[in-house]
């Protein structure tokens, strides 16, 4: 398969694109820093860039265009945390989180659709915190709020393409010790490991959209 997958450079994004790479698939990384190990596996093209400048953008629909041909699964995987006091927020701080979290998005996947297909399968990572009646913690507002935005966002999307056969999934996930974890909550250790979520998220990408089409997976075993 060809799959896309977005924030790359580390945590999740990354131990997703190796298992991928390594189990057979060509994958194209997209993230602003490239990591040694993806450029040294032959199955993975690396483009660093910021999913939000159109002529970045024009970067990965060029190689779609001249070299792959069509595109098989995305996952959207890139994220921007912020963990500040409300009133400390400030319009950066929004225009930076929803950059990543949101229009990101949005706009990777308009270049992807022309070469996407009946059985192709887009899955966005969002967060517990974007759902609707889920714990909620303070200084996240920019943050969560995103996160419910691209749920509803890929909500739509399903049903607008429903008809095309192209399946739009979401896996909301509980905490996972990855570095922007780490730096948004110092010394917080959480129950799940970025290379045990890449497994999650590797067989629900393959797998996920023969069973759901615009649906939430509430992926958790402690956040209500």
């Amino acid at each position: 398969m060809n799959i896309i997958i977005t924030g790359t450079s580390r945590g999740i994004g990354l131990q997703l694109a190796l298992q991928c790479a390594n189990n057979g698939h060509q994958v194209l990384a997209l993230s602003r820093k490239v990591p040694q190990e993806l450029m040294e596996n032959p199955n993975v093209t690396c483009f660093a860039l910021d999913l939000t400048i159109e002529d970045d953008l024009n970067q990965v629909a060029e190689f779609l265009a001249s070299t792959w041909k069509h595109v098989d699964r995305i996952v959207h995987n890139a994220g921007s945390l912020v963990n500040k006091p409300f009133e400390q927020l400030r319009l950066d701080d929004f225009e930076r989180v929803y950059k990543v979290n949101v229009f990101g998005v949005a706009l990777l996947t308009q270049v992807c659709l022309p070469y996407m297909q009946a059985g192709s399968h887009v899955v966005s990572v969002s967060s517990m915190g974007g759902i609707q009646g889920s714990m909620k913690f303070p200084g996240l507002a920019a943050y969560s709020s995103s996160k419910g935005a691209i749920i509803t966002l890929s909500e739509l999307l399903a049903e607008e393409y429903k008809e095309r056969g192209i399946a739009f999934n979401v896996l909301a996930l509980g905490a996972v010790q990855t570095e922007m974890l780490e730096e948004a909550f110092p010394g917080y250790q959480a129950p799940v490991t970025a290379t045990q979520m890449a497994d999650y998220i590797y067989d629900f990408t393959l797998k996920g959209n023969a069973f759901h089409n615009g649906k939430i997976i509430q992926v958790s075993s402690s956040t209500p």
